[in-house]
């Protein structure tokens, strides 16, 4: 969908520029800020799994939902403006840089964020997630965004005061609270903020331009969470004893990160791009993969913890939430990359559906198993896979994306 440029304010902010498609260093730096974030949300909820008491070990992955969540949508949110507006306007730069600080602020929350520091992750998420819209509302008149960013405006701030309701209490009541204001967010932007007696507006809180800015930006995205995963185990492996153990858990979740890359490039992430300027419906398009990234991002988390759980106790006791973390993550990234296969090729892959059973079976011997076993498995399963791609690939001309019409 191209964009209408409405009167001289909004030609500047939406002018769309051919000659510059990729990224721009101001949204690197933001992505730099993301990778600190998710890796304080790994040592928070790395924390909580590992610790003596039963229920704070069960609880630990809602936490994950609960923080990550926000974080990634205040990217995505802030990829959406770039991919729209020109982020070589000035007052682009700048909602680009305060959405950097807040990401900052609050990951620096994350520790004692469901203690006394919930307000910093709350509040700078609140104010962003408002004041960015008003902020370009009045550039926009006669444009379709307008409308859609008016939208927004009011259901952050129904969101707003559930986020800042649960900054009154804590533990695990604040999570919950959080819960459901993050439910709220992704649910309302999922139905482009429906408000009664206005009708849908044409765009979404998840469209595509008319280039490939914002694909890119989502491969980007888990590129981020891919290098936040082996900072997470390569940081915990420096404070840990030098075993065979530990080499191993090391080498596995290497190896594992390796296969979630190639897993994700092959094929469909590797010409999302051109599937989505091909897709007939390019709203549909979006919103599909958007939320295929948001599965994918936040099962390469919980891998993540998974990898830190078994660097640490590579022959502990068996833990089932361990095991949650460190099996579940990677289902959850390949359902993510099932619903991706669908955006992109509209056909469903059978390779994942069955790696995903193989981990659920697998996962009951392995509950009686130390993590390193299931570590183990879990990369071999992801190999299976990345095998069968190749295997699949082998001898034929590389495949062309053919999305739904």
């Amino acid at each position: 969908m191209g964009l209408r440029r409405i009167g001289k304010g909004g030609e500047d902010l939406l002018h769309r520029r051919e000659d510059v498609r990729q990224a721009n260093f101001l949204e690197l730096f933001v992505d730099l800020v993301l990778v600190f974030a998710l890796s304080g949300v790994v040592n928070r909820v790395v924390r909580d799994i590992t610790a003596d008491e039963t229920l704070v070990r069960i609880r630990s992955l809602g936490y994950l939902l609960v923080l990550a969540l926000p974080l990634i949508w205040l990217w995505v949110t802030t990829a959406h403006i770039t991919s729209w507006f020109d982020p070589r306007r000035r007052r682009i730069q700048w909602l680009v840089l305060a959405s950097a600080f807040g990401l900052l602020v609050m990951s620096s929350s994350l520790p004692a964020v469901f203690d006394g520091r919930g307000w910093a992750f709350a509040l700078p998420y609140v104010l962003l997630r408002v004041a960015r819209p008003l902020v370009l509302i009045p550039t926009l008149r006669g444009h379709a965004l307008r409308d859609l960013y008016v939208r927004s405006v009011l259901w952050c701030a129904v969101s707003g005061v559930i986020w800042l309701a649960g900054v009154a209490v804590s533990g695990g009541a604040r999570a919950v609270v959080w819960a459901v204001a993050v439910t709220v967010d992704l649910v309302a932007a999922q139905r482009r903020w429906p408000v009664p007696g206005m009708r849908p507006p044409p765009v979404s809180a998840w469209a595509m331009d008319s280039g490939h800015h914002l694909p890119e930006r989502y491969q980007q995205l888990l590129l981020i969470a891919l290098g936040e995963s082996v900072l997470a185990a390569g940081v915990t492996f420096t404070d840990q004893r030098l075993d065979p153990a530990t080499w191993t858990a090391l080498v596995v979740a290497f190896l594992s990160t390796v296969l979630l890359w190639r897993i994700y490039f092959y094929r469909s992430g590797q010409v999302l791009a051109e599937a989505v300027t091909a897709a007939g419906d390019r709203l549909a398009a979006g919103r599909a993969t958007g939320v295929a990234h948001l599965f994918m991002v936040v099962g390469i988390v919980a891998t993540a913890v998974g990898f830190e759980v078994v660097l640490k106790y590579p022959d502990g006791r068996p833990e089932l939430s361990w095991l949650a973390a460190i099996l579940g993550g990677p289902a959850l990234f390949l359902y993510g990359r099932i619903r991706l296969e669908r955006v992109v090729f509209n056909r469903l892959s059978r390779r994942r559906v069955v790696a995903i059973a193989v981990l659920t079976a697998v996962s009951v011997p392995l509950a009686f198993a130390p993590p390193l076993v299931a570590s183990v498995v879990a990369a071999v399963v992801l190999l299976g896979v990345a095998l069968a791609d190749a295997r699949n690939a082998a001898g034929r001309p590389a495949e062309a994306p053919s999305p739904a019409h």
